[in-house]
């Protein structure tokens, strides 16, 4: 079995998230959040660095997504 951590974010921001994935296949907020992270995670291999760039094109995807503004 996986050992977990928690990551915090503010209440506002939860709402917001529940909201945004009724009816998708995201059953929770942490769902997103694994998926989002991993995603993350995938684009900066093989070589484990994220670049600025790569950063920016994460933010926009969150941006395009509505989760900042």
């Amino acid at each position: 079995m996986a050992d977990y951590t928690t990551v915090s974010i503010p209440k506002e921001l939860g709402d917001r998230v529940e909201e945004t994935i009724e009816g998708t296949s995201f059953t929770s907020t942490s769902d997103l959040v694994r998926f989002l992270l991993r995603s993350i995670v995938i684009q900066q291999e093989p070589d484990g660095t994220l670049t600025e760039a790569d950063f920016a094109e994460v933010t926009d995807q969150l941006r395009d997504l509505g989760y900042l503004e």
